[in-house]
């Protein structure tokens, strides 16, 4: 690795990480298969509220705009690697780490040798932009039962309430099948969707999904006055849910990552570095943690390379040091495996852009995808009635 990785915030396995969450909302409701190892309240029903980009130290560095939500925070929770959005719906969905459930990044190699974009279920190449839902359709990339399924099946009334445009998109077939499709389309219908599965006579699990915070962040950087706004309206949005809330109800908040500032003019470029694209048949992931796939052979040189490039603003390993460090969970699978890059950098600071093949990411203003303890933690939040 290279110089110190002491700011490295590796995902622990203790039984309260984002994987828990749901499994342990099940247990407090006594519904039997499921393990609580969150600490919830026993319940009747239960509601997960994820908020998109929501960083258990971006929460506190501006409690002034959320006094609610601090007041019910008990401590952070990690989320895993990469903490990226599909990553980490797909660990909540089906309660297992990246390293299982296979949705490794933000996008990753797939069987055909393409990078794929799991947000849209489709190719992420510079020139090959195609759906790959019946090419590689969600449920072979993910076959694993998830919690929502698994939920179902013992009796229990399973919801999610989320836009109304992730119908059938291949994330959602990845990681929240099995459960009532609720689409909404603003504030008003999310809670009143939220509070209506909390009010039904039970066992009850809903899953409701806010994304604009995180669309802010990017767009004008964490902490900003667009994002602190919005953070304020997340806040009355919870306090309005918990003073509803029916009785031997829960409503669990969480996040699926943290959020960094990042000036794109003072990023590595990928797309005018050659000494970073040589030996590399594809780039995948984000800005602030990358998938490098090395052509046969090459690997030693690219990982030198990338080294050499990122220095001190990061760290550069190899797919086998990070799977021993157990950034995808304590087991990879065989089949996730060939997902991963030969070669991984997460940044401390910056980030690594593709200023030609990624145009639109690389001029954000907020990024996410690395280990460091802004990334890696979000707040698990709890309200009972």
């Amino acid at each position: 690795m290279t110089s110190s990785v002491d700011w490295i915030v590796a995902p622990d396995h203790d039984g309260r990480a984002l994987p828990d969450v749901l499994p342990s909302l099940l247990a407090a409701m006594g519904v039997p298969g499921f393990a609580g190892t969150a600490g919830f309240p026993a319940c009747r029903n239960a509601a997960v509220l994820l908020v998109d980009g929501l960083g258990w130290n971006l929460l506190h560095e501006h409690a002034d705009d959320a006094p609610f939500l601090v007041s019910l925070a008990a401590g952070p929770v990690p989320v895993g690697f990469p903490t990226t959005t599909a990553t980490s719906i797909t660990s909540l969905g089906t309660g297992r780490c990246s390293g299982e459930h296979g949705v490794v990044g933000y996008t990753f190699a797939e069987p055909s040798g393409a990078l794929l974009h799991p947000l849209s279920w489709g190719t992420r190449g510079e020139t090959d932009r195609r759906s790959l839902l019946e090419a590689w359709p969600p449920e072979q990339a993910q076959p694993r039962p998830t919690v929502l399924e698994r939920a179902a099946e013992a009796g229990v009334d399973v919801r999610i309430a989320v836009p109304a445009e992730f119908r059938g998109t291949g994330l959602t077939r990845a990681a929240l099948r099995g459960a009532d499709f609720r689409g909404v389309r603003a504030l008003g219908d999310l809670a009143a969707e939220l509070l209506s599965a909390l009010a039904g006579p039970g066992p009850g699990l809903c899953y409701g999904y806010h994304g604009h915070l995180d669309l802010l962040g990017h767009v004008h950087g964490p902490g900003s006055l667009p994002w602190r706004m919005q953070l304020r309206q997340i806040n009355a949005l919870v306090e309005n849910l918990a003073q509803q809330l029916p009785k031997s109800s829960v409503l669990a908040v969480v996040a699926d990552h943290g959020m960094v500032g990042v000036d794109p003019a003072t990023a590595l470029d990928i797309d005018a570095e050659p000494a970073l694209q040589d030996g590399v048949r594809l780039i995948g992931g984000e800005a602030r943690a990358r998938h490098v796939y090395a052509e046969p052979g090459a690997e030693a040189a690219v990982l030198a390379a990338w080294r050499e490039a990122v220095g001190d603003r990061g760290a550069v390993v190899t797919a086998e040091q990070a799977i021993a460090a157990g950034w995808f969970g304590p087991v990879v699978s065989p089949a996730v495996r060939p997902r991963i890059g030969d070669v991984i950098a997460v940044m401390r600071t910056s980030a690594i852009i593709r200023s030609a093949a990624e145009p639109g990411e690389s001029a954000l203003r907020g990024q996410h995808g690395s280990l460091t303890a802004d990334e890696q933690y979000v707040p698990l939040l709890v309200a009972r009635g």
